[in-house]
């Protein structure tokens, strides 16, 4: 028997004797009648047993693993199988990358509305502070104007004194 004392998977369905040597043993275990079922179905026992023996063993694990897929895809989509299924999914990468694209392209507008924003303001903070800077130079120089002209009036008062001082007979 292939794998125990019980029939393989195959060879229950087949109603044969399972032999040491039986090529399904390894693949179809007798507890998962369905899956040898389902593979039988879709390409017969012949075709798989043939594709079996064509590969080397270390490949046949992985090759039956696809087969049942593939037959588990003809079951649910006669037509188009797996690659139903396939386009499906393209068509979902397809979407979801356009609606990241799209995502993407909406923060990057928000980023670029941030920036504009962030620079607005430091270019207003820019301006006050020159403002400031501006205001606080005409003090100085309205300051430094009234201290000459207050120097200058002094002098024209010291001047005038002087005048005054010429003018009633006092000569310096």
């Amino acid at each position: 028997m292939g794998s125990g004392s019980s029939p393989c998977a195959s060879c229950k369905l087949l109603r044969r004797r399972c032999a040491k040597d039986c090529i399904f043993a390894p693949y179809f275990p007798s507890d998962d009648p369905h899956k040898f079922a389902i593979v039988h179905k879709v390409f017969g026992a012949s075709n798989v047993s043939k594709m079996l023996q064509e590969l080397p063993v270390h490949q046949r694990g992985d090759t039956v693993s696809s087969l049942v897929y593939e037959a588990n895809a003809r079951a649910r989509d006669p037509v188009y199988g797996c690659v139903g299924a396939i386009s499906y999914l393209q068509n979902q990468v397809a979407q979801l990358q356009m609606q990241l694209a799209m995502a993407q392209a909406e923060m990057l507008c928000i980023q670029m509305q941030a920036q504009a924003q962030e620079q607005n303001h430091h270019n207003q903070s820019i301006n006050q502070l020159q403002l400031h800077q501006n205001h606080h130079q005409l003090l100085n120089f309205a300051a430094a104007n009234s201290n000459i002209n207050a120097n200058t009036n002094n002098n024209n008062v010291i001047y005038d004194s002087f005048k005054k001082e010429s003018l009633y007979g006092y000569d310096m």
